[in-house]
């Protein structure tokens, strides 16, 4: 057997912690699929004095993650410490500059720099890998990297963000509210304290940027996501939903198109006999479709100590196979400018709520307003008729350009008889 692969492990939070535990618990195991030993000699967090949980002793402890970067005994730097900029790009960067080779589970920093990394991996012959960045203990980039690389990917859709489908589940299971929904989810910990990242769909367009990147042999753009979160979505919205044959899911959805390629995240409706849509909780599920393939499925926890670790060191067992593969699936210089497509061109069915005072002539003059946007409804759903009060109307309507729903849903806004802004959810016909 080869002589043991020495690690460094950045940042003892819940991942760092987690992965330490696995190579630890699973050694044995480990280092026979790994063809060696893998031993962590090095680690870096700020407090010493914090219990983890885990034996540190005998390991060299930085103070300065930096320090790690010259550590001549490391053989693999583990970053684990997050964000797109400051300690954790400085130090990945440094790693890199030294040949040192990378895994790590930032999914901010691959999205925003990934493309600059990779370049600076191939020139000093590292590796810069990151299967924990994106679903957890998913397997998802090695098998766009790898086991679909005979195929053209047409697309990808899924669910990358574990906190929003746990508020989206128990919100449509419970009817209780998003703000209620979201102090359960703070209270058991899948939400953090500012959950802007998660519930604004930040957290998942980082991870699909990188996802298309993967998929579709393009340079990383998460400037050119668009996003759109979750706190519009309301328990009248699941309930009409539920009725017309759909559930509601946040998603990322990045499609190859003629134009270009569409990456964009936001609450979709989805068939209930959809794959994604049978996704629940805290799980991720994501959706490849292939040309030779078709659609192939992914489904497991996005997040957590034992998941991600997981996937950290799936990582740094291929390292110590000396099993090197470009960052994303092709060398730097063969990936293609993004060429987003912009969410103005997005074709697609609607469902739009709206909130009317029930007088005689207010579907007139909502119907005008479709019509001189050339909008085709499907179909209406009004469940009370209060004369005189404000009621729940539900369109559906047919394909169209997403700028003729901007400017048709401005229009309805302005009418008199509407008395609060349309709720716009875009329908998916995933099967």
């Amino acid at each position: 057997m080869s002589s043991a692969l020495k690690i460094g492990v950045a940042g003892l939070g819940t991942v760092g912690v987690g992965v330490i535990k696995v190579l630890t618990e699973n050694a044995y195991t480990i280092s026979a699929r790994a063809g060696r030993e893998i031993r962590v000699t090095a680690v870096s967090a700020r407090d010493r004095s914090k219990a983890r949980g885990v034996v540190l002793d005998g390991l060299t402890w930085y103070d300065n993650a930096m320090d790690l970067a010259a550590d001549d005994n490391v053989d693999v730097v583990v970053e684990l410490i997050g964000g797109s900029d400051g300690i954790a790009k400085n130090l990945v960067e440094a790693v890199l500059a030294s040949s040192t080779h990378v895994v790590t589970a930032n999914k901010a920093l691959i999205a925003h720099h990934g493309l600059n990394l990779a370049r600076s991996a191939e020139e000093a012959g590292a590796s810069l890998a990151y299967e924990a960045a994106v679903a957890g203990g998913i397997p998802i980039i090695k098998a766009l990297r790898e086991g679909l690389a005979a195929n053209t990917i047409q697309g990808v859709h899924g669910i990358l963000n574990g906190t929003c489908n746990y508020i989206l589940s128990s919100m449509t299971d419970s009817g209780r509210s998003f703000d209620a929904v979201l102090a359960e989810a703070t209270d058991l910990g899948y939400a953090e304290l500012d959950p802007s990242f998660d519930v604004d769909g930040i957290d998942a367009a980082h991870k699909l940027a990188i996802l298309a990147s993967v998929a579709f042999g393009t340079e990383v753009d998460f400037d050119s996501v668009y996003v759109e979160g979750i706190r519009h979505v309301s328990p009248v919205d699941i309930h009409f939903a539920r009725e017309l044959g759909y559930g509601i899911k946040l998603l990322g959805v990045a499609k190859r198109r003629k134009d270009g390629i569409e990456q964009r995240v936001h609450p979709c409706m989805v068939p209930v006999d959809a794959p994604i849509n049978h996704v629940s909780g805290v799980f991720n599920g994501i959706v490849v479709d292939g040309d030779f393939v078709d659609a192939t499925i992914y489904e497991g926890r996005g997040a957590g100590e034992g998941p991600t670790a997981s996937a950290v060191i799936a990582d740094i067992i291929d390292i110590a196979r000396n099993s090197q593969v470009p960052t994303f699936g092709v060398a730097t210089a063969d990936l293609k400018p993004s060429r987003t497509v912009p969410m103005s061109d997005h074709v697609g069915p609607y469902y739009v709520r709206l909130t009317v005072i029930d007088k005689p002539g207010v579907f007139a003059d909502v119907a005008a307003c479709l019509k001189s946007n050339n909008v085709s409804m499907g179909s209406v759903l009004q469940h009370s008729r209060d004369p005189g009060e404000p009621v729940a109307v539900v369109l559906t309507l047919h394909e169209t350009e997403e700028r003729a729903m901007v400017m048709t849903l401005t229009e309805i806004e302005a009418l008199e008889l509407v008395v609060e802004p349309p709720v716009m959810i875009r329908i998916e016909e995933f099967h």
